[in-house]
């Protein structure tokens, strides 16, 4: 029944809609945006706590070691009787076996991203993408020990007969399986992202499937791949078991892959298992090469953010 007077506007039932189109706010609603606010708070400021107790504790230790020596220096004996603390073996190290990593990840992740995007029935796709995204779900001790017990002996064996019972490439080959998921994934959710009339001009204008995967969709979705590779870089900068089980505990500056290696988080595993004195130059050591880790991967995901900002998908 229609409103004819005033009296009855008046009485009419009050909506929960201010002026601006919007309903206000109940109790209940604040209470859920305090609550959210707060896990975005406790989230940041646990991020600011681990950065204050890097950067406290570096600091205890740069005043007894110059941060030209720590961050030049080509020699590592922090756990010896004569310790010297330049971390240059250490980056080495864990940029090799980064490296070997990439070069496994990178293309076997990238073909298994095109397959599942313009190749695989969607029976198929159904059943290879979450099997492949439970690939990534393995604990890597696990990768670890297969390549210790499978990859050393079974592959690397007998092509290198030089090659010991660790090795940089051992753990940079496992390392590499453990990201495979990781670009796959991305790459293939990015190319997946693609209009399909793009495809579609691509097969109008007589190319082939190969043609419209490596020359229109993959151009189209650059920065969702190239951030994925990056992420992919940073993931295997950071990897802690497998190279403490594989790439062996030997801190030195080699372009061999085959001689053994050790990373930076193979250094914080080995002295946080062994009896490093609390307060010692070794102990704070722990905290300038976790501070250095921290600001490297920080860097390549901030590379990442900054490749998918610059090089947008070409179709948005």
């Amino acid at each position: 029944m229609a409103l004819t007077s005033m009296g009855e506007l008046q009485r009419a039932p009050v909506t929960a809609m201010d002026l601006s189109g919007k309903r206000s706010r109940s109790a209940s609603e604040s209470v859920i945006g305090f609550i959210l606010l707060l896990c975005g708070a406790i989230s940041l400021l646990t991020t600011v706590g681990i950065i204050a107790v890097l950067i406290q504790e570096a600091l205890l230790f740069f005043r007894s070691v110059g941060v030209t020596d720590f961050l030049f220096g080509t020699t590592w004996t922090a756990l010896f009787k004569t310790p010297q603390y330049g971390v240059l073996p250490l980056v080495g190290g864990t940029l090799m076996i980064a490296l070997i990593a990439m070069a496994v990840a990178i293309p076997l992740g990238l073909m298994s991203a095109i397959y599942l995007s313009e190749y695989a029935p969607l029976k198929v796709r159904d059943v290879l993408k979450p099997a492949l995204e439970l690939l990534a779900g393995i604990p890597t001790i696990v990768f670890g020990f297969f390549a210790v017990n499978f990859i050393r002996p079974e592959i690397l064996k007998p092509i290198f007969s030089g090659v010991g019972p660790f090795s940089a490439l051992a753990a940079g080959i496992a390392v590499g399986i453990m990201t495979i998921p990781l670009v796959a994934s991305l790459s293939e959710d990015a190319m997946r992202a693609v209009p399909r009339s793009l495809r579609e001009g691509g097969y109008a204008l007589g190319s082939t499937r190969l043609e419209v995967s490596t020359q229109i969709v993959a151009p189209a979705a650059i920065s969702g791949i190239i951030a994925s590779f990056i992420l992919a870089m940073s993931r295997a900068i950071g990897e802690t078991m497998i190279v403490a089980l594989a790439a062996g505990s030997k801190a030195q500056l080699s372009g061999n892959p085959l001689e053994p290696m050790q990373t930076m988080t193979g250094f914080i595993v080995q002295a946080f298992s062994g009896d490093v004195v609390v307060g010692s130059p070794a102990y704070l050591s722990l905290f300038a090469v976790g501070l250095l880790l921290f600001f490297m991967t920080l860097a390549l995901n901030l590379l990442s953010q900054w490749v998918v900002n610059k090089f947008r998908e070409v179709y948005e």
